[in-house]
């Protein structure tokens, strides 16, 4: 899957959990991070990525 819609969704998960544009935590190396962990999940699993991505942000969040 491609990384900028990968950012584009974990982006948007961010907001989902009352996040604005200019408040995503966020660093580039950050974003490296999860869009490898999403990619590596979807790679291994026969699962939704709305999902994954999902988890993958709350995993973030909830550290």
């Amino acid at each position: 899957m491609e990384n900028k819609l990968l950012r584009k969704m974990i982006r948007n998960c961010f907001i989902q959990y009352q996040h604005d544009l200019e408040s995503v935590p966020l660093s580039e190396e950050d974003y490296i991070r999860m869009t490898a962990e999403i990619t590596e999940i979807l790679q291994t699993e026969e699962t939704d990525v709305f999902e994954v991505v999902n988890d993958v942000v709350y995993e973030y969040l909830s550290q």
